[in-house]
């Protein structure tokens, strides 16, 4: 079955492309072997027992500031057992989860030769939305309780903005925005462009590390989400360049166009209803990927170009 999904995985990515067929099957090559370790699994059905063998096995997940017994009863406590349960049910079959992030580790290791895979390891976060993945150099933590569905009872109070992406499928996105995180350097974010550059880097480093997911799901915008925003591309730009917003140092600006938010403001009524949140980002993909296609450049060094070089490099002209 395993087996299966890999190779459905790898097809989906190599007729996905127009000319990197043969990239995409060296990629592929790779290989990785990646075993997710689901500590959360393995806490919630310890005992009194044989909590010391799993806390010498994974002592980073116990802080030492809690004694043994704070541990017994959370495995027992009535909301870890409903989150436990949770997770158990939405991810039953793990396999297409963990063959996503073997092809996201391929890719990271073809571009990035010196990286080493670390141990992927599951938890519970009650729900902490906000950190649903974290990675160091040799460790990197999932919250599957922030990925149960976006109409998920637990995630109620959560803005539907944010809950739309608490989604499995949006388990390798996060793991490959944190990974590009680690890599791009932007010397400063004084102004919009700066801020729109430095996050059209992380979605074109998504382009490039996950092509086997959809562009709506790098972005996290539903397909219609990213439909308006390709429509009205050309009318987005111009408005960006008509009122002087892209080197304007407004703070106010990152939560008008680049901050998460239900929808971008543009303060006019026909406009921002429909339109989706983070139109900055997509704007400065756009923008990042016109210059890619101008400059053969490696995806190490854009990722060290400064916003100014990018953008004045790119002759970028918005989709009309």
């Amino acid at each position: 079955m395993k087996y299966l999904l890999l190779c459905l995985i790898t097809f989906v990515v190599i007729i996905s492309c127009k000319e990197g067929d043969e990239l995409e099957k060296k990629i592929a090559n790779i290989n990785i072997d990646i075993n997710i370790e689901r500590f959360d699994l393995l806490f919630a059905n310890t005992t009194p027992e044989k909590l010391p063998e799993l806390k010498k096995a994974y002592p980073f997940m116990f802080s030492e500031k809690y004694k043994d017994s704070f541990w017994i009863a959370k495995i027992a406590d009535t909301l870890q057992v409903a989150l436990f349960d949770a997770v158990d049910n939405e991810f039953q079959d793990f396999n297409k989860t963990e063959l996503e992030v073997e092809s996201l580790f391929n890719h990271l290791k073809y571009y990035f030769p010196e990286i080493n895979p670390p141990r992927i390891i599951t938890t519970t976060s009650n729900v902490d939305y906000r950190n649903r993945v974290i990675i160091t150099d040799t460790i990197a933590i999932v919250a599957l309780d922030t990925y149960l569905g976006s109409e998920h009872e637990f995630y109620g109070n959560i803005p539907k903005y944010i809950s739309e992406n608490l989604k499995k499928e949006q388990v390798t996105v996060d793991l490959a925005e944190a990974y590009a995180k680690r890599y791009i350097y932007q010397s400063h974010k004084k102004t919009l462009l700066d801020e729109m550059i430095y996050f059209g880097k992380q979605l074109y480093f998504k382009d490039v590390v996950i092509p086997f997911k959809t562009e709506a799901e790098r972005i996290g915008y539903s397909q219609e989400q990213l439909d308006w925003a390709i429509a009205n591309e050309s009318y987005i730009w111009r408005y960006f360049v008509e009122r002087e917003l892209l080197f304007s140092t407004d703070s106010k600006l990152l939560g008008r166009f680049i901050n998460p938010a239900p929808f971008s403001k543009f303060y006019l009524e026909e406009i921002d209803a429909d339109s989706p949140g983070r139109l900055g980002q997509y704007i400065g993909w756009q923008i990042v990927r016109a210059y890619m296609a101008q400059n053969k450049l490696a995806l190490k060094d854009m990722l060290i170009t400064s916003a100014e070089d990018i953008f004045n490099n790119s002759k970028f002209k918005p989709r009309k």
